[in-house]
């Protein structure tokens, strides 16, 4: 009898975007895969890949001790009925109230930190909450994955984890052949030059010291182009709103790319990459654009660093702070297209070193082999 491994996350479109390349190589070990996820429009192409679907009503900004209560619950049932070899964890909710629940079942539990999210950006009451519910869930777990280390010290340091069972990841890792560098244009010294950030419209990444930076770039280069890609309208307490975007379009300043299914298209025709983020864990933009030998333009924070390296493929600017962020750009102008070309091999280098996917499917096996689940046995 094939055994199963649940994973559990906030979105199904996550899983589709950055976790197919592990659900492949789980798959091929024998493996019976089934998400735990909200309905959305990417469950049909869970389905393509080989995973079943069991929905479940996550809200992630939702603090109500009732909801998540009935949340826990509803994982408690689902895993009961699973009976699952090990539960696989991202995001807060997940890796709060599914490894709750793995726990009380016996079922040993892999977590994965990707990134400290708003709750650890401004320390409150929430803070305080949240803190106390991932010391609760990942006391018990077998392996808690980080993508970076100074993220891992918090928690290890905070005593929200047992340095012992932590683990450092490259991010979601990055499948190289998919994200290879773009062939370039011809005549690329008289293209425009285009500077694009790829993020979740939120505050919290940078987009308004984006959008703020790219009005004083544009005082002495009026010629260069802002581009922002990604969601809008998503469910978390610092969203940029629609009407927002519309006035900077209004204005003239960005342009509002919408969402893409396949971003490399729009890495390719980025002079650089950008992410103003106030703190991540692995961005999944930055490593893609390094990938596709983008040069990088992003903050001194925790996750960004870990793949943009000053003097390297990137220039970095201070947080929050618009001024340094247009000094970082105009510098990026004022190279030649050969010095930016440089940077992104450089960039490319880096990922095919130390970031790809297949970096990230031996250390799950690794988790599951230590969580002492037999994988040459999976398919019996």
């Amino acid at each position: 009898m094939r055994k199963t491994i649940v994973l559990s996350i906030n979105s199904s479109w996550n899983l589709v975007n950055f976790r197919s390349n592990l659900i492949a190589r789980l798959l091929s070990e024998g493996f019976d895969i089934v998400a735990i996820s909200p309905n959305d429009a990417h469950v049909t192409a869970l389905a393509a890949l080989g995973v079943r679907h069991v929905p479940i009503d996550v809200d992630p900004k939702g603090v109500s001790p009732v909801g998540d209560l009935t949340l826990a619950l509803q994982y408690w049932r689902i895993l009961r009925r699973l009976q699952p070899v090990a539960f696989l964890g991202w995001t807060i909710k997940p890796n709060v109230y599914g490894s709750l629940a793995a726990h009380v079942l016996g079922i040993p539990v892999i977590n994965n930190i990707s990134g400290l999210g708003t709750a650890f950006i401004k320390v409150n009451l929430l803070t305080r909450i949240v803190r106390r519910l991932y010391r609760t869930a990942l006391s018990r777990s077998t392996t808690v994955f980080f993508q970076n280390r100074e993220d891992r010290d918090l928690f290890v340091g905070q005593r929200l984890v047992p340095a012992a069972i932590t683990k450092l990841l490259p991010g979601s890792g990055i499948d190289l052949a998919q994200f290879k560098p773009a062939a370039v244009s011809a005549n690329p010294e008289h293209q425009p030059l285009v500077f694009l950030m790829v993020a979740r419209l939120l505050r919290d990444k940078g987009v308004i010291e984006f959008v703020e930076a790219a009005r004083i770039v544009r005082t002495t280069h009026p010629d260069v182009e802002f581009h922002l890609l990604g969601f809008l309208d998503v469910e978390n307490r610092t969203a940029i709103s629609r009407s927002e975007v519309e006035r900077w379009e209004a204005e003239g300043v960005v342009r509002y790319l919408g969402a893409a299914s396949d971003v490399r298209p729009h890495l390719a025709r980025a002079t650089a990459v950008v992410l103003p983020s106030y703190r991540e864990g692995m961005p999944r933009s930055l490593l893609e654009a390094a990938a596709m030998a983008r040069p990088l333009i992003a903050t001194d924070v925790p996750g960004c660093t870990e793949i943009a390296r000053a003097g390297e493929n990137a220039i970095l600017c201070r947080v929050r702070d618009a001024e340094s962020l247009a000094e970082a750009m105009l510098s990026m102008v004022s190279l030649t297209h050969a010095e930016r070309e440089e940077m992104g091999a450089r960039g490319r280098a880096i990922a095919e070193r130390e970031f790809d996917v297949s970096v990230v499917e031996a250390r799950y096996l690794d988790a599951i082999a230590r969580a002492g689940i037999s994988i040459t046995d999976s398919d019996v």
